[in-house]
């Protein structure tokens, strides 16, 4: 069976939280990853350090899950525009709260608020231990809030075997769209595995 790895980004779970509260953000947060789980499907998360200050508790909900978990800045701002030294502070913040929370910083680190690191990013990134800067290829635009059929529509008719496809956490719509995504992505011959997986 040909593989797609789905990158979810807890960067917008962030944000909602902020605006609508922990317990929301947290619950939208595990009934992602249930569904995911339920299909078999495992994913990588994506975090942004100060979602995890807020919901410590996800980091080992999504390692014990069978995910992957990894970095996506400390602040989720827009990390290609920083100087360097900013730059490396968002990467090596979210770094530290990965590893007290979890004993390792993970393989993975996306940039912010961009689809392609920089090279300076990508320096960056690999002095705080990255050996991988993941991009991706497939925006499902959940973000946006469009909607679980939109969502649906646009992974189902972007997905190919090898695509990395970001979605993110805390959106109503993209957990109601992961069940018929997943199952059309079934249909079609593709799971959804781990960044890990899909290179390895």
């Amino acid at each position: 069976m040909l593989r797609a790895a789905a990158a979810i980004a807890a960067g917008a779970a962030a944000t909602a939280c902020t605006r609508s509260g922990a317990a929301p953000a947290a619950a939208r947060a595990t009934a992602l990853l249930r569904e995911a789980e339920r299909a078999g499907a495992r994913v990588t998360v994506l975090a942004v350090g100060t979602w995890l200050d807020e919901q410590p508790a996800m980091a080992r909900r999504v390692l014990d899950g069978g995910h992957e978990l990894g970095n996506h800045t400390l602040h989720h701002r827009t990390i290609c525009a920083l100087p360097e030294d900013e730059a490396y502070a968002e990467i090596t913040g979210c770094a530290d709260r990965l590893r007290a929370l979890t004993g390792t910083i993970g393989s993975w680190f996306r940039p912010s608020r961009t689809q392609y690191a920089t090279d300076q990013v990508i320096r960056l990134a690999r002095r705080a231990g990255y050996p991988h800067v993941l991009s991706y290829d497939l925006d499902s635009l959940d973000a946006d809030d469009p909607g679980a059929p939109a969502v649906q529509r646009t992974v189902l008719d972007g997905a190919r075997p090898g695509s990395v496809v970001s979605l993110h956490l805390g959106h109503p719509g993209t957990v109601a769209a992961l069940p018929p995504i997943l199952d059309g992505l079934h249909r079609r011959g593709l799971r959804a595995v781990t960044t890990t997986e899909l290179v390895t």
